[in-house]
């Protein structure tokens, strides 16, 4: 039966696009590239369009786009001019695929380029969708190890001035969705689990789900694999986890993101929200007040002086998860993977966790921090070390560690949830395919679900030990 579903549907597709298979596209420069359309494929009518499935007069679906306790399908289409588009691309930016020679030997300052396709989701069909791949480090390392199993941006009217049929095209209320590989995560799970320990404790951070993913790119679908769809901070997060979305949004990458003294730089306090406006007096006063000198001889007056602009218990509480989870790829061993929103709603910068799936585990290059933050440069990541050193902002942060481990990462609702997580992700991630997977045998999948047991009660009995020490 699932073969001639999967027939079905491949027949079907292969139908409904082939008449587009014979375009020719050029690059473009702009804010994130795309590929301009040189033939005439705008004749057609979006026929599966309704008011709760494609418009934007509906708020986002979360139930339906982000159920939990199930894994969901996606099926991409993308014709085949446009998918060697993006491999040309791709080599231009990181080398040959499969080689980890020429290219890029750093990570690249260009996003890779967007191409309009196709997007399918029970029975029904979103128009010239605008689709790229999307990451960093687990972009190239992927690619250049010859996995095709890559990350996506879906933008649902980036093309919309090219296809008038699509204007405001919403998915289910969503305008943009990162679909995350999983990458270098053999339980698929972190990415996600992570994410709703954040949510969990009371924190503002992405709706995330499991998916499938199958890529037609002129062959019938390809199963590209296990795939965590998460919701982006620049399109819903805002919109409904803060009463007001006019604030600015900063997505910090560079020396800047650091704070450290000496380090501003309005280039790496990138702007996703108002980004016409050349004020940057929120962040610049945040590095201000971090190291002022206050701190050491006037620590009430230094306090005072940060809360005006640094929500500083929502941080608090943020790096009270995120040190109990582990989660290395972050604030305090690398300069990106958080968003900076400045709330109107009380004019302080908020801090938003982003990209967790390196979460969950002891960490690479150099590990996750401890809980005492011991061997932390405190002028080098000034966010942590000074808060850290002051007695009242430190008893704060040890009464959330132990909130984290009493609450949404107590042990056994973890156990249990990994359990329940591994029933419901083993059928597909075992189906997943050479060239298409980050498994390198079988027995992956549960013995990286096993670590994820164990790791969660060597957490709890680091908690106890610290807290007792």
């Amino acid at each position: 039966m699932k073969y001639l579903k999967t027939l079905f549907l491949s027949t079907f597709l292969a139908l409904a696009f082939s008449c587009a298979n014979d375009s020719t596209f050029a690059q473009s420069a702009g804010e994130e590239d795309d590929v301009v359309i040189t033939t005439d494929d705008t004749d057609f009518e979006a026929t599966d369009w309704t008011t709760e499935t494609h418009s934007n007069d509906v708020d986002g679906d979360f139930d339906e786009v982000f159920e939990d306790g199930t894994v969901k399908r996606l099926d991409i289409v993308i014709t085949e001019e446009r998918w060697e588009a993006m491999l040309d691309d791709m080599t231009n930016l990181y080398g040959t695929f499969g080689s980890r020679g020429g290219g890029s030997s750093g990570f690249s300052d260009e996003d890779p380029v967007f191409v309009p396709g196709e997007v399918f989701y029970q029975d029904k069909e979103w128009y010239r969708v605008g689709i790229r791949f999307k990451g960093n480090s687990s972009l190239q390392s992927a690619w250049q190890a010859g996995i095709l199993k890559l990350s996506f941006k879906l933008d649902f009217d980036e093309f919309e001035d090219d296809y008038p049929q699509i204007k405001n095209q919403r998915f289910y209320g969503f305008k943009k969705l990162s679909l995350k590989n999983n990458y270098d995560d053999s339980s698929m799970m972190r990415e996600k689990v992570a994410t709703d320990v954040f949510r969990n404790a009371g924190l503002v951070a992405s709706h995330t789900a499991f998916y499938t993913v199958y890529v037609d790119h002129g062959d019938g679908p390809q199963y590209f694999g296990v795939y965590t769809l998460v919701e982006e901070v620049d399109d819903t997060v805002i919109d409904t986890q803060y009463v007001d979305n006019d604030g600015n949004l900063y997505k910090p990458d560079g020396d800047a993101a650091s704070f450290a003294s000496g380090t501003y730089d309005e280039d790496e306090y990138v702007k996703k929200t108002n980004e016409d406006e050349a004020d940057f007096t929120d962040v610049a006063n945040l590095l201000d007040v971090i190291n002022d000198s206050s701190r050491t001889s006037d620590a009430e007056a230094w306090r005072a002086s940060l809360e005006t602009v640094f929500d500083t218990d929502v941080y608090l509480k943020y790096l009270a998860v995120n040190t109990v989870i582990q989660n290395w790829d972050t604030y305090g061993r690398m300069t990106h993977n958080y968003f900076l929103y400045n709330n109107p709603d009380t004019g302080k910068l908020n801090w938003i966790p982003w990209d967790n799936n390196e979460s969950l585990q002891t960490g690479k290059q150099g590990g996750a921090l401890s809980l005492d933050f011991s061997g932390l440069n405190s002028s080098t990541w000034p966010l942590i070390g000074c808060i850290y050193s002051d007695e009242v902002y430190r008893a704060k942060y040890d009464t959330y560690v132990q909130e984290v481990v009493d609450g949404p990462f107590e042990t056994s609702a973890m156990q249990a949830l990994y359990d329940s997580y591994s029933s419901l992700l083993e059928e597909y991630a075992n189906a997943e395919v050479s060239g298409y997977t980050f498994l390198n045998s079988s027995s992956d999948f549960q013995s990286a679900v096993s670590g994820l047991k164990s790791h969660v009660s060597s957490r709890a009995s680091a908690v106890s030990s610290y807290l007792n020490d």
